[in-house]
């Protein structure tokens, strides 16, 4: 662990005689407003609720004003400084600190998938005003391994994440951050607390992840439709929204005037907007409990038919697919399942999975779930491996196929909540670190695909 002198405080003397010896002139253009007070940097930090086993990223650590309150406590620091000579110095400092990490990058820029294997995982930062909202937007959007940010910003731009309909602030920003987090001012903090000082008080700003309050729904599409709505929102909603459907019925189903503008649509309402358009069949669909399955022996020779919900009470042997997406950077496509999925819900799973029904051969399943659950249309798919049914597996046989895309996907959000891109090496760390993540499946079939990879190897 650290040093004891590495804890100790420093005073803004101090701060300005360490800038000058880096050679660092606070950059205007940066947002180089360095926190000096003692008291705001403790303060701001227990607000974070640090707990053993917290990993916590600070972006935008400067001079380590906060981080000196973080690295006694957290059992990893990963530290990520856009300026060379401040990262540096931050390296030299916590050397010998086996438990920090320090990049040396641009935080809008910064790889998050590194961090899902380090979960539980909390966002630290006095962000720089003119990069904050690119920075938020990459640590925060989903799927985001963060589970708790506090950030401190200008007032002006907390005052838009957390404004309310039909006031000038309320914007893209707003319904975008509201409708991933639940974000509260805590405090606002004095120009006299940096250096140099700002014209402008700043705000800290506490967020956690919304609850489940909302109907799922397609995020991409959603977004869409805030930024037509606020593209010109001075203009009619009418006037913005895709052709594909009536404004009327759709202004009378969330209960607002046809002549309303976007600034006067709460998030509610737009999430409703965003059901309405949502044109994919399997929207409201997450599984059906009627569909027949056929149900197997041990060597997938077929005894008899039952209905879905029969054969998942009773752990009766059946068949599903599993396909593996990879794109052109050899990253694999993991989804995470829909809160309301009968079995694995809210866990990571394969690209896309799903099972036989009566009478159906495992290649022509395959093609059919990759087109419904990722909007993939291709025969072009590679069987790789055979699964018997297991307990691990849910009692499925299942087939494992390779598939290549690197375009656009579109997933029915009854099905799938979000889904993200990994390298492999990312997913085998990932896997040993949390197997908790992830649905059983999806980890039986990766160990036959890794264990296959190991072999062509050798």
């Amino acid at each position: 662990m650290c040093s004891e002198a590495l804890m100790t405080s420093v005073n803004q003397t101090e701060i300005k005689q360490r800038l000058d010896a880096m050679g660092v002139n606070p950059s205007k253009k940066l947002g180089q407003n360095f926190l000096i007070d003692e008291n705001v940097a403790r303060w701001i930090v227990e607000q974070l609720e640090i707990n053993p086993g917290d990993t916590v990223v600070e972006v935008g650590p400067g001079t380590g004003a906060l981080t000196e309150h973080v690295v006694g406590i957290a059992d990893r620091v990963v530290l990520i400084e856009f300026d060379a000579r401040l990262a540096e110095d931050l390296k030299n400092r916590y050397q010998s600190c086996d438990h920090v990490e320090v990049h040396h990058c641009d935080g809008a820029r910064f790889d998050t998938t590194q961090l899902y294997k380090y979960q539980p995982v909390k966002l630290l930062g006095n962000l720089p005003y003119s990069a904050g909202g690119a920075i938020m937007r990459n640590f925060m959007r989903k799927p985001s391994p963060v589970c708790k940010a506090v950030l401190m910003l200008q007032k002006e731009f907390i005052d838009r994440i957390i404004a309310k309909p039909r006031t000038k602030a309320y914007g893209v920003l707003s319904l975008r951050m509201q409708s991933e987090w639940l974000s509260r001012p805590v405090k606002t903090i004095p120009p006299q607390a940096f250096f140099p000082r700002p014209l402008i008080d700043s705000t800290v700003m506490v967020c956690d992840p919304r609850p489940d309050d909302l109907p799922v729904y397609d995020a991409r599409l959603f977004d869409e439709l805030v930024r037509r709505g606020f593209a010109q929102r001075r203009k009619q909603v009418r006037k913005q929204m895709p052709a594909t459907k009536r404004w009327e019925d759709a202004a009378s189903l969330i209960e607002v005037s046809e002549t309303a503008r976007a600034e006067e649509i709460d998030l509610a309402q737009w999430v409703a907007l965003t059901r309405y358009y949502d044109e994919h069949p399997l929207k409201d669909n997450a599984q059906d409990s009627d569909e027949v399955f056929d149900v197997v022996d041990h060597d997938d020779n077929v005894l008899r038919q039952e209905l879905r919900e029969v054969v998942h009470r009773e752990d009766l042997l059946h068949r599903a697919v599993h396909v593996f997406v990879f794109n052109k950077n050899k990253e694999l496509f993991l989804q995470k399942r829909s809160r309301l999925k009968d079995k694995h819900p809210g866990v990571w799973d394969s690209s896309a999975a799903g099972h036989l029904n009566a009478g159906e051969g495992y290649d022509e399943t395959a093609v059919r779930e990759l087109e419904e659950e990722l909007g993939i249309i291709s025969n072009d798919l590679q069987e790789v491996a055979s699964l018997s049914a297991s307990v691990e597996t849910g009692w499925e046989h299942i087939k494992l196929y390779l598939a290549r895309h690197d375009g656009a996907l579109r997933f029915p959000c009854s099905e799938i909540e979000t889904g993200e891109w990994f390298s492999m090496d990312e997913i085998r760390a990932w896997i040993a670190a949390r197997p908790v993540d992830f649905a059983s499946g999806f980890i039986e079939c990766w160990n036959a695909f890794d264990a296959m990879l190991g072999e062509k190897a050798k």
